[in-house]
Formats: structure tokens, C-alpha cells, sequence
């Protein structure tokens, strides 16, 4: 395998900024140091005004493989994932079929082995009826168990409470859910589509329907749970500021059994942007009315513990349809390091600590072996910023399958500039390697 030497570069990891050369051999990191310029390697890389920074890693995506491929595939979207500067992602069950046995979930792992531009996991799902296969996950080979708690989109909702009395009192690995009750939903819809039967519907009032209070019932029932069985719990996408009550942020995450996670389009967007873009931005849970400033605190101060996108894509000509037909979910992971990175401009947020959220702690999150950080014997999953550098975003450079984004026209202030997977530079500037290097994430949680 080939050798890289990147020099001069602005390494930001674990709390610091410094600048640093890299030495990148066989996929892994062999040195890390002040001066390397005397190291010999195939490709030198004068990074000279740019911040090197560890591989983001998703731990919440919808690639629409199997089933759904006229939205997404994961060949597609990781592509759109590895110019974004995202090395690693962890899959949902949702696809069609659903991930509901091992056999359907190794399915998965066969496609993203031939196809994936980065390095992937893929959630076995949870359902009221699959608990012996659910227990045959294998712990070091699969990011964890997913369970819907809200049925959100599809046919998965866990609402027995006799089986989620079990999964979260026998399941031994990570259980992630997604938190809205069902019957606070299905009562504001059946109000919602009563008052507005006859007139044109507002489109903020997905905010309504999929409610604080919606959420903060499934969420506070997902910790009672987890407290009881001292499950290891992680809830996916809080949207609301009521909800970070229900965190801890006095002891490490390491120590943490119930974590959290907060995605850039809740900390971005608010439901006043339903005026401009409709149901571009429908999803669940909804972008609700003045929360964002409550999540990014909860963001700074670890109540709040990674950073994702639940890039979940549909077609255009899907996500233009009524407010009732429109499906929920927004394509995201090309631009999430770019939103990000606009927060620090402003000011809002360190450098450093948009590294933690988005690289460090999904990898202590999920105990994911040898990625996350910058550190001498850990996979070369990097990625070469310029926080000078602008970047428009326009049908001509989206990759998602789909074709649109919720950022179209929005010029962020940062670009990526080079992105390495498993030690081989995939993208540089617009141009990718005609090769992929992804790998299967493992886990160490001995």
C-alpha cells in the first residue's frame, strides 16, 4: 500500500490545536510530529494553511439499500459522504426488506462491501415480534440495535410493552431509539387533518403534530427503561430543549449508559424556515418552533454528546407533494461538517469541539476500534479543511442520487479539500480516487 506524508497542517484533536506532520502508512498512522519532512513517502502533501481533522463519523443514516434505491444507494450517498469529509456511518434497518433478521442484515454488509467509497456499520433492527433474532447480534461486528419507538416512517414501531420490557432488560450491546409517542402523534394528526380538511395546509404545523410533548413522553419512557435495566441506551435526533433534562453531563462519556444525540438540521433550521422550504425540510422528529438555541447549550454543555445528520433521502418529485403525502426526511451529509464549521465562524462554537462531537464521540460512543481520533496505530481516516475557502452550494456539485439539497444556494464559508479513507486519498478538490477503501467498523467493547 502507498505512503503519505502530509506536512504543516493544523491538526485539530482531543481538545488542541497544533500544528503537525502526518506520516500515513499502510492505512494507519505510523508517526505524528513536529518535523517529518525527512520521511520518504509516495505522496507529499503540503497542507500549509489548512486544518487536518479525524473522519466524521454519522451514526445515523439512511441509505435506502436494499429496496428504496430509486431515492439512494450506499454507493451514491457515501460518495456525497466522503466529499463532506465523513469516513465512517452507521445504517438504519429501515430499508425493504427491514433489517429485522441477521440473515437480511448481512445482506447489507455484502452490498456496502462492494460498493461503500467509506467505512460502514448497519443497525439490526428491533420489532415486536424478532427479539431471539435481535439477540443474536454479534456485538463486535454490529454498531448496535435499533428500535422506533414512534413508527415515524415505515412499519416498525415497538410498542409492545412486554417486548420492550425484554429487549431493554436482556439486550447486552447498544440500544438506539428514535423517541415520539404514537398516541400523542396519531391524536394531533387526527386534530390537525380535522381543522384543515378544507383549506390549504401550513407547513409548519408538522411542528404541531410532532410535538415537544410527543417527544419528551417516548424519550423520558426510553430512560426510565434503560435506568431500570441499566441498559445502554442512545437516543437518536433530540429536537427539543425539554428533552436535555433527562441527560447527564457530570461524568465522562466513557462512564455514560445513556447517551444522546442531536443532528445539524435541528440545530440549523426552525420551523420558520417551513415558510421557504415546505416539506424540504419535513422530518422526524420535526424542526419545531425556538429550540435550536437550546440544543446547540445542550451541545456545549454534554448533555448533548454527538453530532449527526439522519440523512434520509427522497426524490424530488416525492418531497413535492401535499403536506399529508410528502414523506419525512432530508438529504444532509455532504454539507454537515460545512454547517458546522459556519457555527464556528459565528463564533458559537470551538473548532475543537465540533471535533469531539462529530469524531471523537461517536468512537467512544460506540467503543469503535481504532478510528475517531489522530493518534499513531489508528486507521488514517482524515480530512483536509480550508475554513477560508467558500463553497456554493448547486445542482452541478450535489451527489446525492436524489439530486437536491435544503442548502441549494447556500454558500457555506469552509470547504473540504482532501478526504482519506483506510490511509487512501479518496477525494482531492472535486476529484475522486478510482478506487474505494472502506471498511467494516469493528468494535472493541470487552
Amino acid at each position: 500500500m502507498s505512503s503519505s506524508l502530509i506536512l504543516n497542517a493544523k491538526v485539530v484533536n482531543e481538545g488542541k490545536i497544533q500544528e503537525l506532520d502526518v506520516f500515513i502508512k499502510n492505512g494507519k498512522i505510523e508517526r505524528i510530529g513536529k518535523d517529518l519532512s525527512h520521511i520518504i513517502a509516495h505522496e507529499i502533501i503540503d497542507a500549509e494553511g489548512l486544518y487536518l481533522v479525524p473522519g466524521i463519523i454519522d451514526d445515523q443514516v439512511h441509505f435506502r439499500e436494499p429496496g428504496l434505491t430509486h431515492k439512494a444507494t450506499i454507493e451514491s450517498e457515501s460518495r456525497a459522504a466522503l466529499a463532506g469529509g465523513t469516513t465512517s456511518f452507521m445504517e438504519m434497518p429501515n430499508t425493504v426488506p427491514n433489517a429485522l433478521t441477521q440473515e437480511l442484515l448481512e445482506d447489507k454488509y455484502q452490498i456496502a462491501a462492494r460498493s461503500s467509497w467509506t467505512n460502514y456499520s448497519f443497525f439490526m433492527g428491533g420489532s415486536n415480534d424478532n427479539y431471539d433474532e435481535a439477540m443474536r447480534t454479534d456485538l463486535s461486528q454490529v454498531c448496535g440495535l435499533k428500535l422506533f419507538m414512534g413508527s415515524s416512517t415505515g412499519n416498525m414501531l415497538v410498542d409492545n410493552e412486554k417486548t420492550l420490557e425484554g429487549i431493554f432488560g436482556n439486550f447486552s450491546g447498544l440500544i438506539a431509539t428514535h423517541c415520539e409517542d404514537e398516541s400523542t402523534v396519531r391524536a394531533n394528526l387526527e386534530f390537525y387533518k380535522e381543522k384543515y380538511n378544507d383549506t390549504e395546509v401550513p407547513y409548519d404545523i408538522h411542528a404541531l403534530i410532532r410535538n415537544e410533548k410527543a417527544c419528551y413522553i417516548s424519550s423520558s419512557m426510553a430512560v426510565g427503561l434503560a435506568k431500570k435495566h441499566n441498559t445502554r441506551l442512545h437516543i437518536l435526533h433530540i429536537s427539543t430543549g425539554e428533552e436535555l433534562e433527562l441527560f447527564e453531563n457530570t461524568i465522562p462519556l466513557s462512564e455514560k449508559r445513556i447517551t444522546s444525540e442531536v443532528c445539524v438540521h435541528h440545530l440549523y433550521f426552525d420551523a420558520e424556515d417551513y415558510k421557504t422550504l415546505g416539506t424540504k425540510i419535513k422530518c422526524n422528529p420535526a424542526i419545531k418552533h425556538n429550540h435550536r438555541e437550546k440544543l446547540l447549550e445542550g451541545l456545549l454543555n454534554d448533555k448533548l454528546d454527538i453530532i449527526a445528520t439522519d440523512h434520509a433521502p427522497h426524490t424530488a418529485e416525492e418531497k413535492a407533494q401535499d403536506y399529508w403525502n410528502a414523506p419525512s426526511g432530508l438529504p444532509l451529509i455532504q454539507n454537515s461538517l460545512q454547517v458546522m464549521l459556519d457555527f464556528y465562524a459565528k463564533g458559537k462554537i470551538s473548532f475543537e469541539k465540533i471535533v469531539e462531537k462529530m469524531c471523537h464521540a461517536p468512537a467512544e460512543c460506540f467503543k469503535i476500534d481504532g478510528r475517531g481520533y489522530i493518534r499513531e496505530g489508528y486507521w488514517a481516516d482524515l480530512v483536509l479543511v480550508d475554513i477560508n475557502k467558500s463553497y456554493t452550494v448547486s445542482k452541478e456539485n450535489i451527489l446525492y442520487k436524489a439530486g437536491w439539497s435544503p442548502f441549494e444556494g447556500k454558500t457555506f464559508g469552509s470547504s473540504v479539500v482532501k478526504t482519506f479513507v483506510s490511509g487512501e486519498m479518496l477525494y482531492d478538490e472535486g476529484k475522486f480516487s478510482d478506487k474505494k477503501s472502506g471498511k467494516r467498523l469493528l468494535f472493541n467493547r470487552k
